[in-house]
Formats: structure tokens, sequence, C-alpha cells
């Protein structure tokens, strides 16, 4: 006997009369449950006493932009009563999306959980302590639509302490700029916009949160920087320090490896083995040819066992560099991590 399923799109209703017809349904207005065309993305981290101020200057300028949009808020682990102010938040605003950590994960991963749950074709990221100016996501979404793929915020006048902020911040910038290809004055500056598609196609982890511009540049995208205004810290405390200099440099090496090295790695990996390769039986011919004057050249001879062993020691090291190339090369082929970062920027182009 055969067994057949009904789908609910092939069920009609019965036909009525008109007298017994219902009216159509009055159409709702726009509610934070339409998808957004704005989306932004703000980690949040004990700042009790700014959210509320950062939540009221967000929807000013957002309303004051015209479209749809949502707010998503993702709290960091906070201990100091910022998740009761922001339910309470949420419970008045249908644009407002909460994101609740069980505990304090960091700004990277606060930014990467807000980028993955957003729905906007545009995200805007930013800093919860109202240094950042809500007021200028507009002139960042403009600015983006002018054929930019990442709009970087710089803040040419940045209002913070000389000694543990503006002069770590600049070196780092110099040293982030001159690696990554990056030309950007002020990487660290969260307030960015960006297509959709970016945001999406990123894999964040440790402190990338820093390296936005460059993943981007690492992506193919289209990148620009604009001024933006920095306000003084009115409430709270920071949350940086200068031991964020030894992480920033530890990163900046995985990022070169991400940006420059994932297309071929066994191309890069054999560059630096071969200067060992080439060293390595310089080494031998040291340690088992000697020039007397008695007899000449004298080959295995009285053997150098310092030059041999650092000859065998160059050698072994070359062969386990280029075979890290190669299983890096292996790895890069089955993630197909190359082959899906040109697919997402050529759709992208295509549209």
């Amino acid at each position: 006997m055969r067994r057949f399923t009904i789908c609910e799109d092939m069920v009609s209703e019965p036909v009525l009369p008109p007298s017994q017809r219902r009216p159509a349904p009055e159409p709702r207005p726009a509610t934070g449950k339409a998808r957004p065309v704005i989306s932004v993305v703000v980690p949040i981290y004990n700042e009790h006493d700014n959210v509320e101020a950062l939540h009221s200057a967000l929807t000013h300028a957002l309303v004051a932009m015209g479209r749809a949009y949502e707010i998503v808020l993702v709290d960091d682990g906070s201990r100091d009563g910022t998740r009761d102010v922001l339910r309470a938040l949420a419970a008045n605003d249908p644009h407002l999306r909460l994101l609740l950590f069980r505990r304090n994960y960091g700004q990277t991963a606060a930014m990467a959980a807000g980028f993955a749950a957003c729905r906007g074709r545009i995200v805007v990221s930013m800093d919860g302590d109202l240094q950042n100016d809500p007021a200028d996501i507009a002139r960042l979404v403009e600015k983006l639509e002018q054929g930019y793929d990442v709009v970087c915020g710089w803040r040419r006048h940045r209002q913070d302490r000389v000694a543990t902020r503006l002069i770590p911040s600049r070196i780092a910038n110099f040293l982030i700029s001159r690696v990554t290809g990056a030309r950007i004055h002020d990487t660290g500056c969260s307030l960015k916009a960006y297509r959709g598609w970016v945001v999406r196609s990123l894999v964040l982890y440790s402190d990338m949160h820093r390296f936005l511009a460059a993943l981007g540049v690492g992506l193919g995208a289209r990148i620009t920087e604009l001024p933006v205004r920095h306000h003084p810290r009115l409430a709270g405390k920071s949350k940086y320090g200068l031991g964020r200099v030894f992480r920033v440099l530890m990163d900046l090496v995985g990022i070169k490896m991400l940006i420059q090295f994932a297309a071929h790695p066994i191309r890069w990996f054999t560059l630096l083995a071969l200067p060992l390769f080439v060293l390595s039986p310089m080494m031998f011919l040291l340690g088992f040819v000697k020039a007397t004057r008695e007899h000449g050249w004298v080959w295995f001879g009285d053997y150098d066992m310092a030059a041999v062993a650092a000859g065998a020691v160059m050698l072994l090291t070359a062969a386990n560099v280029f075979l890290l190339g190669f299983l890096a090369e292996l790895q890069v082929k089955v993630s197909k991590f190359f082959r899906q970062r040109i697919s997402v920027t050529a759709r992208e182009a295509s549209r």
C-alpha cells in the first residue's frame, strides 16, 4: 500500500460568501524582528554606568539614519550589575538583542559572537565605553557605500593617557601597518563599518579584534579610513594596559602567516629551509676535509666533530622545516581555506 504525504501548501481553505469573509489584516508597523539593514555590535564588560547612555545615543543616531537596524550588545561576563541594566533596556526595545557570556572571554570572543549573531547587510562595531561617538556611524556607512568593504575609524585626536595608551598604540599601529600591508593609521579603533560578507568570513581568536583591517586585506576587501571623534572616558575603568603589547606582537606573527603564507605555505617554508640546506654541506665539508702543508688536501682524515655535528643539525632542521611546509600545504588544501576565501570575494564582486 502506498503512503501519500499531503503538504500544507496543497490544502486550500473553503470558499466563503463575501458576507462571511474576514477583513484583511491591517499592515503592522516594522519592529525589531524585521531583517535589519544595519547591525551594530558592541562588546560590554563592566560598564554599568555607561550602558544606558550608550543605548540612548545609539538609538538616536540609528533612528536618524532612517534604516532598519538592530543593536547587538554582547556582555562579556560583567560582574558589576551591567546585565540587569541590559535586560531592562532589552525589555523595552525590540531593536536590542543581548548575548550574555557566562564568564569573561575577552573582547575578541565577544566581537566574534556578535558578528555571528548579527543579521544586517552592513555591520558596525564599536566600544561600549562611549569614547566612540555613535553619531559617526552615519558617516562611516556613507563612506562604505562609496565602494568600500571596510571603513576604519581614525581617532586622530585621542583622549587617552600618553604613556600607557598613546605611545604603545602608535608603536603597534606602525608595526601592524608595515607587517600586514594595511595602511591604516589607527588599527586599534573599534569603530568600524563592514559589509556583512567580511565579518562573516573572519575567523577570530586570541586578540585578533585589533587586526580586523589586516584580516580584511587578506580577504581582498577594499579598505579605507575616516577620521572620527574620540571622547574621554566619563565613567568606569579602562580594560587595557601595557600587557597587551606582548600579545599584539605574538598575534602579529600569526596574522602575517594567515595573510601571506596561507596561499602556498610550502613555498615560504622552503625559503626558510633553503639557507640551512646550503650551509649543511659546507659544514660537512669543513668537518671532513683538511688542508695541510705536507699532504695538501686530506679527505676523511682527522674529523672535526664540531663541524660535522653542526652540519647534521642544520640538515635535520632544514628537513623538519620543509616537512612543516608540506604539512601546512596539506592542511590548507584539506580545509579549503584558500578556496573559500577566493569564493567569498568572487561572490561579493559579482553582485
